[in-house]
């Protein structure tokens, strides 16, 4: 069996592509935009060398960090400040790869990078270092996407997630699985090559124990990587509901301040209003929408618009009740056609703080609180972490993204499928097909077989100068 190196990709069409990275030298600022004590320019490709010495009259030694003035065509100083080199391959990038650290002001980097421009350079797309890293082989594509998440982590356990992918603790997980697949694959392939011996009773009975044994893996790595996933994504919810359920003081509460106008007013709330926060390091996503009734102006009937195309994106969606004016929930009834099918829905029965006896018990799809007094807010967050998945463990849990959990899901029905047509005594044919399409699909998951669509969406994420 062939195993391909990260660099080597597989088109849709399944034909192997090699892909190399690009002859040219690119340029970045490679700090954030905006005022600051060091700003950083970062060069990368074959002609960085050349550029050292139009830049800096000579070639820093390698990772040393050299004080130097950064030179205009004419000679004059544009900044001074620090010039790191750093030699192929050990680089980031895998190319000669040049830093110059100097002065955080946007017009001195712009400078530098018309410079660099003036001698030669392109102007980097965004992730283009990260995506010439991987097309060097110096990170796999879970790596790859972990150094985005790490940048964009909301709490300090998805960082530290981030990190160990970027670290290699995911990949090393899947390759450890590829490999074991690779194993098998040979077993049964042999089978195949010399058919007129076949496999008897006890090397399908050992087959069917590895087989077994991968299973059992590939399953941990699923429900680690679901935990990872969460972690990284978090997901969305829609506050949705009659006028005046409570939504945006639903909102308020959730979030911690005051984000939305609360009013006794019918349809104050018009549009969308996005907050995003932690639930025990859990990422929210939440949305207040417009409240669904009949009739309205021309304004309102936009909002509920976008109200209910919120709620077919949403992972799930909070129904708010008002207790007091629709005790029976009638309102979920009337409006259930406008809610979209397949997305979860919890009614929330809310101002419970003003009914005169004792609340009613919390179920798995309706919960009791008072979004103005907190009461029950707590078992709220709870749910939500709950219905997300959500266990708190963070130990061993590395970042993760809906394509993989989609590739591990993939992987395990091949898998599956291997093991029925085991059990049915089926063609070694038909076992080796379906292994090599779980093998397949874990190399979807570092870079191994990928689709330059697939590439161009994941670099896209990227911020130039990463």
């Amino acid at each position: 069996m062939e195993h391909q190196p990260p660099h080597r990709r597989e088109g849709s069409e399944g034909a192997a592509l090699s892909a190399t990275a690009p002859a040219a030298t690119i340029v970045a600022v490679a700090t954030a935009p905006g005022r600051g004590a060091i700003g950083i320019v970062r060069l990368s490709g074959p002609d960085v060398p050349a550029l050292a010495h139009a830049l800096l009259g000579l070639l820093p030694e390698p990772r040393r960090a050299t004080l130097r003035a950064f030179r205009d065509a004419a000679g004059a100083p544009i900044d001074t400040g620090l010039a790191l080199y750093f030699p192929a391959p050990q680089s980031y990038t895998g190319e000669p790869l040049l830093e110059l650290h100097g002065h955080g002001g946007s017009v001195v980097l712009e400078l530098l990078v018309e410079r660099a421009v003036a001698l030669g350079c392109r102007r980097a797309r965004p992730g283009e270092f990260t995506e010439r890293a991987f097309l060097n082989g110096r990170l796999d594509l879970a790596q790859a996407e972990a150094v985005i998440d790490l940048i964009d982590a909301a709490s300090g356990a998805a960082a530290r997630a981030a990190l160990r992918s970027l670290q290699g603790a995911f990949s090393q997980a899947v390759h450890a699985l590829v490999e074991g697949l690779t194993a098998l694959r040979v077993q049964v392939e042999a089978a195949i090559d010399f058919a007129e011996e076949d496999i008897g009773p006890l090397e399908v009975g050992g087959v069917a124990a590895r087989c077994a044994q991968l299973q059992e893996r590939l399953s941990a790595l699923l429900a680690q990587t679901r935990q990872g996933r969460v972690l990284t994504e978090g997901i969305t919810v829609v506050i949705a509901g009659r006028p005046n359920a409570g939504k945006s003081t639903l909102l308020n509460r959730l979030a911690g301040h005051d984000a939305a106008i609360v009013s006794a007013t019918p349809g104050t709330t018009r549009d969308l209003l996005r907050e995003r926060i932690l639930v025990d390091g859990l990422p929210l996503h939440l949305i207040d929408t417009a409240g669904l009734r009949p009739g309205g102006d021309a304004i309102e009937a936009e909002g509920m618009r976008r109200a209910r195309a919120a709620m077919e994106r949403a992972d799930r969606v909070l129904f708010l009740v008002d207790v007091i004016a629709d005790p029976t929930a009638a309102s979920v009834a009337d409006l259930r056609e406008e809610l979209p099918a397949g997305i979860p829905v919890t009614v929330v029965y809310n101002k419970c703080d003003l009914l005169a006896g004792p609340w009613p018990a919390d179920t798995e799809t309706a919960l009791h609180l008072s979004a103005a007094s907190g009461e029950g807010i707590e078992a709220l967050r709870a749910h939500l972490k709950a219905v997300a998945g959500w266990s708190g463990a963070e130990e061993g849990i590395v970042s993760a993204r809906a394509r993989h959990v989609d590739a591990l899901r993939a992987a395990q029905a091949h898998l599956a499928a291997a093991a029925n047509e085991l059990a049915g005594r089926a063609a070694p044919e038909l076992v080796a097909e379906e292994l090599r399409l779980a093998q397949r699909e874990l190399g979807l998951i570092t870079g191994e077989v990928s689709s330059d669509d697939l590439l161009g969406r994941i670099f896209a994420e990227f911020c130039i100068g990463k």
